[in-house]
């Protein structure tokens, strides 16, 4: 068997005709195609042919499922889904010189009602549609044929393994020492742009700190989070994990000014950040996704996160969070 998956391609469609022809059986087809029996039986079910006008042609035919197979594959791509996008696409890039990620950025900039990522862009310019206007020649690099991605250049991580949450120390992680933060974003809908709310936790008293941003970008991100730490006695400012979202990729900044540990969670693990993504949860009670983030005043954040620092929390023997850290700030100051 294949260990990574490709699209049927017309040799094979060909191959599966004459074989069902003579009644081999799906699984021989499969095992001499190298597939697995489930593509072998949905190609046959999804490209079956009939038609109404010639009653006595029906059956797979190898032709008609590829013709069958593109138009479904042309009609789920966005560009050609939504003819006037693509033909503004077609107008940045012939016209005005620009690249699929400028097209990409101006239409988040403009928050458009339909957007596409530059990726988009790029699959577009290389197909059958694109290769017509030859949109490949406007691009900077003037390449016909698109370099494969594993072919380029790959960039250097940008988390050194050491700061994965697996070498935290006990003592964070069983809540044994205040000053340790967790960072996450709360989204909100697309069609509101960019804007989002960075959520600051502290681990050991739940102490929380909501703060509004106008995008996703790490440096805007990581300079509130300075603003806000660098005001914090040193000992309550001993360390932040984040999950590996690209907005906290400015981390070395914040232990440069701030001088607290970063921590990271493993990929696609933000449960292993589990203070934050509970409080997040408290806090869509009054942030929930359908609000506009950029209506929201300071004011309005500081009563959310005021309210949900006063409120009496089991876990600290019914003490409110607000409590549990003025009493850590002047037992340290002390």
């Amino acid at each position: 068997m294949k260990t990574r998956y490709s699209q049927i391609s017309l040799e094979e469609r060909l191959k599966i005709e004459r074989w069902r022809h003579v009644k081999v059986s799906i699984d021989e087809i499969a095992a001499k195609l190298g597939r697995h029996r489930s593509t072998i039986f949905r190609e046959l079910k999804r490209n079956h042919f009939q038609d109404i006008s010639m009653p006595k042609v029906v059956g797979y035919f190898a032709m008609a499922a590829n013709l069958a197979t593109q138009s479904r594959r042309s009609k789920k791509r966005k560009l050609i889904k939504h003819p006037a996008l693509q033909q503004d696409v077609v107008n940045w890039i012939k016209n005005d010189g620009w690249t699929p990620e400028q097209i990409a950025g101006h239409l988040k900039l403009i928050q458009a009602s339909v957007r596409v990522c530059q990726e988009t862009i790029y699959r577009f310019v290389y197909s059958k549609e694109g290769m017509k206007d030859d949109l490949w020649w406007y691009l900077p690099e003037h390449r016909k044929k698109r370099q494969p991605r594993r072919a380029r250049k790959r960039m250097p991580p940008k988390i050194r393994p050491e700061n994965n949450i697996l070498f935290r120390p006990d003592i964070i992680t069983n809540r044994k020492q205040f000053g340790h933060w967790e960072g996450d974003l709360m989204l909100f809908q697309q069609k509101f742009g960019q804007g989002n709310v960075t959520s600051l936790v502290e681990r050991f008293s739940r102490f929380t700190v909501l703060l509004k941003n106008s995008n996703k970008k790490t440096k805007n991100v990581m300079d509130c989070l300075i603003d806000v730490m660098s005001t914090l006695p040193f000992m309550a400012r001993r360390s932040v994990t984040f999950d590996r979202g690209s907005e906290f990729m400015g981390w070395p900044h914040l232990e440069a000014e701030v001088g607290a540990q970063v921590w990271f969670c493993d990929p696609s693990a933000p449960w292993q950040k589990g203070t934050v993504e509970n409080t997040n949860r408290r806090a869509r009670r009054w942030l929930p996704r359908e609000l506009n983030p950029k209506t929201l005043t300071d004011h309005e954040l500081q009563i959310i996160f005021d309210r949900l620092n006063a409120t009496p929390r089991k876990c600290l023997g019914w003490k409110t969070p607000a409590q549990v850290f003025r009493e850590n700030i002047l037992e340290e100051a002390a």
